[in-house]
């Protein structure tokens, strides 16, 4: 990927800060945004929903594989999902960077463009952080929520009976993944679910507002990230894999690299759909479906039988 700009040693960190911060727009839950202290983000509800997520260069992104506005999108996807997983909806995100001196000045504002533009699909604002040089390029994103009066949707409220759905997409992300790492551009629907994931980011509130018992964000595999949620509610989760349909493009790119797809379906990570369980009278709102059922007992299983393999990504096997 080419890099406009010229580099950050003659521009300044604060210089760079100019820049990036010219190309950010602020919603209304911001009170006060970048240039000073801190910023200031308004909490209609008096709680505050939290989290944060890091990229490093190398380990979960490569600039020849991906342009600086694409992995701003997922950057910001990776902060915004989980909020959304919680029943949330997210209201700001602080940005911090570690930057190689060399790095040109316009990949950092196209990266800015990337966040911004991800964060604005659910009404959420850039609106602060910090910089500082690194020989390794370091993402780090953390992200503010609102739970409108709900209660959070946790990990923990999974019972026996209820209904595993899922909103979104599993498996496209881990298989752009693969085309990648094989040397491939093609087919572009994987490649470009791995540079830019499509969340959904509604489905979130709306699962809470529904009577989700238990929710999570897809991010490490879907057997796996499930698998947390059997262990915080002390449940047994059984997948179908008859719930899942196998795309065309996936298909073909399974059979010409050898792959199992349902490899890529069930444990592949970073396309951050969401997952939750529901009570089996409550009908599911628009964009969930049915992917299996909660049982007595421990652990996950897919089609009753346990999944021979990894069930997901994990930083440090």
């Amino acid at each position: 990927m080419s890099e406009r700009g010229s580099g950050l040693v003659g521009l300044g960190e604060f210089g760079l800060i100019d820049r990036v911060t010219a190309r950010l727009s602020y919603g209304p839950a911001v009170l006060l945004g970048p240039g000073d202290d801190a910023a200031v983000v308004a909490a209609p509800d008096a709680r505050v929903v939290a989290s944060t997520d890091v990229l490093v260069e190398g380990r979960h992104f490569r600039r020849d594989w991906s342009g600086a506005r694409d992995i701003g999108h997922r950057a910001a996807a990776a902060n915004l999902a989980d909020v959304a997983a919680m029943g949330a909806r997210p209201t700001a995100l602080l940005v911090a960077l570690c930057i190689p001196p060399d790095l040109a000045s316009g990949w950092a504002e196209d990266l800015a463009d990337g966040l911004a533009a991800e964060a604005a699909t659910v009404g959420a604002s850039v609106v602060g952080g910090d910089m500082s040089a690194s020989p390794t390029l370091t993402i780090a994103v953390t992200v503010l929520g609102d739970l409108g009066s709900r209660p959070p949707v946790t990990r923990a409220g999974a019972l026996p009976g209820d209904v595993v759905a899922l909103a979104g997409r599993t498996g496209y992300a881990a298989a752009g993944l693969t085309v990648l790492s094989r040397g491939f551009r093609t087919p572009r629907l994987l490649v470009e679910a791995y540079r830019r994931p499509e969340v959904p980011y509604p489905a979130g509130p709306a699962a809470a507002g529904a009577g989700a018992t238990a929710m999570i964000d897809v991010s490490d595999g879907l057997l796996a990230d499930l698998g947390h949620v059997a262990q915080a509610s002390g449940v047994a989760v059984d997948v179908r894999r008859d719930a899942f349909e196998v795309p065309r493009q996936m298909r073909d790119a399974a059979q010409a690299l050898g792959v199992d797809p349902y490899t890529w379906l069930l444990t592949g990570g970073d396309d951050h759909a969401l997952a939750a369980t529901f009570p089996p009278a409550v009908a599911l709102p628009a964009g969930w479906r049915p992917i299996g059922g909660v049982a007595a007992g421990s652990g996950v299983t897919v089609d009753g039988r346990q999944w021979e393999g990894p069930a997901g990504w994990d930083h440090f096997r």
